[in-house]
């Protein structure tokens, strides 16, 4: 697994620094994943491009450099773990709705030498109406398989003016985009060109979709979940 994620950091003009960690965090994902679910992922050289380097490839979406960095919907910690092992000197935060995965990942950050890491229980469009996490962000990150208008929603909020909602989709995600554009803008953001890449050793082509925060976010946002998933801006 290590020797993989290097090869594929070097393709992607990263350092390969990074690697030993990475892998250490696959094998620490899939001896937990025997308990928990974790991911659906199980075979290692498919962990270290599927997960590992597809998460890496947002390093060369946006300047990650001494960021605040917010991982909304985190799951097994993806991207933001992988962020922080590749970019020690942002400061992560780490969402998820699941007690158990954020006790989790509060254990592995530190085993894999990963600080300044706050893993957070809750839910989003609760904590952005919070004074402590709203519109305190550079950068928000969303791997979630949420419609683009529902990820929108729920973290454009946290991002101060000037930072960038990074949305990691799949190549055919244009209509999807374009469906979103209306409530981008209602809720202070402005599309950026998107970032497409393929995942080192691999066929898979995904995108990065970038949204620039250029105004601060109404108050009414975000609406409760429910309402935001049954009637999307």
């Amino acid at each position: 697994m290590q020797e993989r994620i290097e090869a594929g950091l070097r393709e992607m003009g990263l350092s390969p620094a990074p690697g030993a960690a990475l892998a250490r965090y696959g094998q620490l994902m899939l001896e937990q994943n025997q308990v928990m679910n974790l991911t659906a992922i199980t075979d290692p050289v498919a962990v270290a491009q599927l997960h590992m380097l597809d998460c890496a490839a947002l390093l060369c979406a946006a300047d990650f450099t001494h960021k605040t960095v917010l991982d909304v919907g985190t799951g097994a910690g993806f991207p933001g773990l992988v962020l922080k092992l590749c970019q020690p000197d942002i400061q992560l935060t780490l969402l998820d709705s699941l007690d158990k995965r954020v006790q989790w990942l509060a254990q592995t950050a530190p085993a894999l030498g990963a600080t300044d890491v706050v893993c957070v229980h809750g839910r989003a469009e609760e904590l952005a109406l919070q004074r402590e996490h709203r519109e305190q962000y550079d950068i928000v990150t969303s791997r979630a398989v949420a419609d683009l208008r529902v990820l929108a929603e729920l973290c454009l909020p946290f991002l101060k003016v000037g930072g960038v909602f990074l949305a990691m989709k799949g190549r055919d995600s244009g209509p999807e985009v374009d469906r979103a554009g209306r409530a981008i803008t209602l809720l202070g953001g402005r599309l950026q060109t998107a970032y497409p890449y393929q995942i080192p050793g691999t066929d898979v082509t995904h995108k990065v979709i970038r949204v620039e925060k250029i105004r601060p976010t109404p108050e009414r946002y975000p609406r409760r979940f429910a309402k935001i998933k049954k009637d999307p801006l």
